[in-house]
């Protein structure tokens, strides 16, 4: 039962202390998301992770990228999505939206917010080297599951953020990251602010019925 609760009430987290996280507890979180399952123990996961100063040096950078070429958060689909998914998106968007001052345009707190980390004080740039397929994304997916669910227990707070991919050559100058190492995802890691609106909007999960199927 205590399983369901923290599965239930885990969220993002969008707003962030502003209280530096001990090395050793970035420790912790990386041992147990390593913790993960891999195919044949691989273990294909590399992590890069950004704190302070150069966090927020990797941010201004990733902003100002995302306005000059004028970079959006989206679903990155490959041909129109059917309806309900862009439905689960809207209704996304209506959880977000209240906890937002009126002058915020939602699509504008995504871009700069993901590109800031949301102001976590450290981001985590998960890598997988070229050799690997596409078919190991799911093992580095699997680590930033137990990334969430693990920082969630240790009382720290996430985000992953996705729209990192589209600036890889920035980060990959900036943190030293070989031609040869692909940028899967990055990931906001902090103390969550407990006060903030935007952190206790729990997005709206679709029932079991509209995602499964049983034979």
């Amino acid at each position: 039962m205590e399983l369901e609760k923290v599965m239930t009430e885990r969220h993002s987290t969008r707003a962030f202390l502003e209280v530096p996280i001990p090395r050793e507890a970035l420790d912790s979180l990386l041992f147990l998301s390593t913790r993960g399952p891999s195919a044949i123990n691989l273990q294909p996961w590399e992590f890069t992770v950004v704190m302070g100063e150069e966090r927020q040096r990797l941010s201004r950078v990733l902003v100002k990228a995302m306005r000059e070429r004028n970079i959006s958060c989206g679903p990155d689909a490959v041909r129109p999505l059917p309806e309900y998914f862009m439905d689960r998106q809207r209704k996304l968007m209506d959880c977000i939206l209240p906890s937002l001052d009126k002058e915020t345009d939602f699509q504008e707190f995504i871009n700069e917010g993901s590109c800031n980390f949301y102001g976590a004080p450290a981001g985590i740039i998960l890598t997988i080297d070229r050799a690997f397929s596409k078919s190991r994304l799911v093992d580095a997916g699997i680590a930033v599951g137990y990334m969430v669910l693990a920082a969630h227990n240790m009382g720290l707070g996430t985000c992953p953020i996705g729209l990192v991919t589209a600036f890889t050559e920035e980060i990959r100058e900036l943190l030293n990251i070989p031609d040869e190492k692909n940028i899967v995802i990055g990931i906001a890691v902090g103390y969550p602010d407990p006060d903030s609106p935007i952190n206790r909007t729990i997005s709206e999960r679709a029932p079991i019925g509209e995602v499964a199927r049983f034979y």
